[in-house]
């Protein structure tokens, strides 16, 4: 099988890159506006170049592009940020960070690779950008830029669980090969859906590390160390996430699939037990039955969207009905929804809320290889 030789726009930390070199694609050059997360992506992917600058800067594209002539780069990924369309962001109208598409595209029309993988969240389709002196949508500016070149898939909207992946995560994707070469690019076929019980059912339970201190979580989970020590054995990656009492408490009575704000007497409240105005999707647990709910840059806190461990129905010394591990996913959990290695080689320096917001940014590996590895038997 021959090599691709690609480039990778808006890099993050490289989570879509998890498993190309497995597919027989060398990710040449990078590039990422954010410096740690530059630093994070040349840990992990130390053969890559790593250009870190601004793509909107004319100096940086110049040098992307000139890197990816050189290297003859002929795969470009681009993974704009989704934050000014997404659902869980403020999604304001014509949000700065919705125009870096411009700049993709951009350099994909100077490099002219042999095929593209253009990737976002599905609200793109309907987002509006100003563009010299009118106002388009998203698609119909990459489709005028680029069709002249390229062919398009004809379906672009996926979901992960689609593809053997325990998340629903939807994204819009456009896949595209350039019209001198002979290739048709599509979706493969859809695979068997994996519920969040079959990905994590069988991992060791946790209790949270309370933020109050050590005496506090000894005195409300006296098996604390001992599960902690078990999920150890696991991966380092699967220890207590650390939240405060209230919040805690507040989950215990909340059973899987359900939010705390329903509860009738342990919810969400301020001084007074004013109740806490909040989403139906947050306080929420996940549901064993089903994939994951989509990961969100916000995953360790609680009150959230849908991020709380799905737990276990459980009685007490007292005869009352409690859920275990009211807590967030841990890290090693995210790897697995988000269909990362389980050895991936996270960088010592990285803290945990970081690596908690790079992976919620990121596109699922696992699905990235699925949509890219069908391009390989053109080669």
């Amino acid at each position: 099988m021959g090599k691709l030789k690609g480039l990778s726009l808006f890099a993050n930390v490289g989570i879509a890159e998890a498993y190309m070199q497995d597919l027989g694609i060398d990710i040449k050059i990078a590039n990422e506006i954010d410096p740690k997360r530059a630093r994070f992506y040349q840990d992990v992917y130390p053969d890559a170049h790593m250009i870190c600058g601004d793509i909107t800067e004319e100096k940086t594209r110049e040098s992307i592009v000139r890197e990816a002539i050189k290297e003859e780069v002929d795969f470009v990924m681009a993974t704009p940020p989704c934050q000014g369309m997404s659902e869980a962001g403020l999604r304001l109208e014509f949000d700065p960070r919705n125009q870096l598409i411009f700049y993709a595209v951009d350099v994909i029309k100077k490099v002219m690779p042999k095929f593209v993988f253009l990737e976002n969240v599905p609200k793109q389709l309907t987002t509006k950008i100003r563009y010299q002196n009118e106002i388009l949508l998203i698609p119909e500016y990459i489709k005028r830029e680029l069709s002249p070149y390229y062919r398009f898939n004809s379906d672009t909207l996926v979901m992960a669980k689609d593809y053997g992946i325990p998340q629903l995560r939807e994204r819009n994707i456009f896949m595209l090969v350039r019209s001198d070469l002979p290739y048709i690019w599509e979706f493969p076929e859809k695979q068997k859906e994996i519920t969040l019980y079959e990905a994590i059912g069988d991992l060791p339970s946790l209790d949270p590390l309370l933020r109050e201190g050590m005496n506090l979580t000894l005195e409300k989970f006296p098996d604390f160390l001992e599960k902690k020590e078990k999920g150890l054995k696991i991966s380092k990656w699967h220890y207590p996430p650390k939240h405060s009492w209230k919040q805690v408490e507040w989950m215990m009575h909340t059973p899987t699939g359900k939010s705390a704000i329903y509860n009738e007497v342990y919810y969400p409240q301020k001084e007074g037990g004013i109740p806490v105005v909040a989403h139906h999707n947050h306080y929420r647990r996940l549901k064993w039955d089903m994939p994951c709910r989509t990961i969100t840059q916000n995953n360790g806190v609680i009150s959230s969207l849908a991020c709380v461990h799905p737990g276990r129905e459980y009685k007490d010394k007292n005869g009352e009905i409690l859920y275990s591990d009211p807590r967030v996913l841990t890290i090693y959990e995210l790897l697995i929804v988000m269909s990362l290695p389980l050895d991936w080689p996270i960088p010592h320096w990285a803290d945990e809320n970081f690596i908690r917001k790079v992976i919620g940014e990121g596109i699922p590996s696992r699905l990235v290889q699925m949509l890219i590895k069908p391009l390989l038997s053109f080669l």
